[in-house]
């Protein structure tokens, strides 16, 4: 397919999401299902315009003084893709599948706009309720918080250290160019390229299929080595999900003690066996229910609360849900946050730890819910968790963001990693 043809099917795929208020990837997929002349190349660079388009839609339509479909694939082109009016006028030339023209309107409100002028909440691509939560999170830096998570995010892989180690691993995937990570001791990242490029399918590589790694964000993998999870204890990960924090935790512990994977939905549970096996994960039993968990109550040494929450920090691979986001849901997932805490706090023995995880950069979700909890369970203190950021990642590493050394916020233009919020709790011995 010609560029005209990628971007008619962008515009196609845009205009199914606003109309269906369905996901990306659902409206992606059935896109591709009903044109399969389409190769792998075109349906990436198709993808590639649609995740673009949804990451910066506010200041795209503001620029273009339109937000329809076309208008943000045409200003996907012009500012993030690299085009002119003219290369995309010669591109589209007697291309039969190319979508409308540009428009006279929307070349002249580009030309004469400056996104300076624009409200702050779209210059940042956030929806504008979200703006007050943002600027007391990251006081004077909020804005460009907002922006980087508006950019395009990096593959990142986390090496199996139960199968392989990072440099065997480097050079299985070379010629997917990947790099080392500058935190997590056992990351690998894959550049995200730029226009139409696609990344690698690294789980089609054999290396993969044997366990010698897992895709999971830089940002998850530092979390969970920030919770120490070391040989012979007792773990519980209260809200397991797809496992890879509780996959990460085992090979940690190099299969010795236990790590007890539960989530209260089932349907995020259910990969985690096929991951075990394929990792050679040997200390992991998975629970599918709260009474399973009976005989584990005051007796882990850590347990980790990885709570629902909005999802906030993972919206540059998410950029639909930055758009379907309320502020009923933020208050619905406080509750649910709560709740998840006082349940989680029944497993934690004397001297014990409790490690608090959202991937949500807002105050209310992370902050908040670390220090309403410790009011609500007096015997709970916050154990500083910058020192030990320190100490597993080296003194050179990126910083994440912490207003007292106590809990900490990784970003994107922090750390370069998802969002992440981590608070370490022990109760008291």
């Amino acid at each position: 397919m010609r560029l005209g043809g990628r971007l008619a099917g962008a515009i196609e795929v845009l205009a199914d999401i606003e109309t269906r208020k369905r996901p990306v990837a659902d409206a992606l997929k059935d896109w591709g299902l009903a044109h399969r002349f389409a190769g792998s190349g075109d349906r990436a660079a198709i993808g590639n315009i649609v995740y673009d388009a949804l990451r910066k839609r506010l200041s795209h339509a503001w620029l273009m003084d339109d937000d329809s479909p076309a208008a943000l694939g045409y200003a996907v082109m012009l500012r993030q893709w690299g085009e002119t009016p003219d290369s995309i006028g010669a591109e589209l030339e007697g291309d039969r599948f190319a979508p409308e023209p540009l428009k006279p309107e929307w070349l002249a409100a580009l030309s004469s706009r400056n996104l300076d002028d624009a409200p702050a909440y779209v210059q940042g691509d956030i929806p504008d309720w979200a703006q007050p939560a943002l600027e007391e999170n990251f006081g004077g830096d909020w804005l460009a918080e907002a922006k980087a998570l508006a950019e395009r995010p990096t593959l990142n892989l986390r090496v199996n250290t139960l199968r392989a180690d990072r440099s065997k691993v480097l050079k299985a995937l070379e010629r997917s160019q990947p790099q080392a990570a500058r935190i997590a001791r056992q990351g690998i990242r894959i550049p995200a390229g730029e226009g139409p490029s696609r990344l690698p399918n690294v789980t089609a590589e054999l290396s993969f299929q044997k366990g010698w790694f897992e895709v999971q964000d830089e940002g998850s993998q530092i979390v969970a080595d920030l919770a120490e999870p070391r040989e012979g204890d007792q773990v519980l990960d209260y809200c397991a999900g797809g496992g890879g924090k509780t996959l990460a935790m085992a090979a940690a512990m190099h299969n010795k003690g236990q790590v007890h994977a539960y989530d209260a939905d089932r349907k995020r549970l259910a990969p985690i066996i096929e991951r075990l096996r394929r990792a050679g994960t040997r200390n992991v039993q998975v629970h599918d229910g709260r009474a399973a968990l009976d005989a584990l109550r005051e007796r882990c040494d850590r347990v980790l609360v990885d709570a629902p929450c909005t999802g906030t920090g993972t919206w540059r691979r998410r950029p639909d849900t930055k758009w379907r986001l309320t502020a009923k849901n933020l208050d619905e997932r406080l509750a649910q946050q709560q709740e998840a805490l006082d349940q989680a706090a029944a497993y934690v023995r004397p001297g014990g730890f409790l490690i608090y995880i959202t991937c949500s950069i807002l105050p209310q979700e992370n902050d908040a819910q670390a220090l309403g909890f410790c009011e609500r369970h007096p015997d709970y203190r916050i154990v500083p968790a910058l020192d030990k950021w320190t100490q597993l990642f080296g003194v050179d590493a990126p910083k994440p963001r912490s207003r007292d050394g106590r809990l900490l916020t990784l970003t994107p233009a922090s750390t370069d990693t998802d969002g992440f919020f981590f608070a370490l709790m022990q109760r008291g011995a």
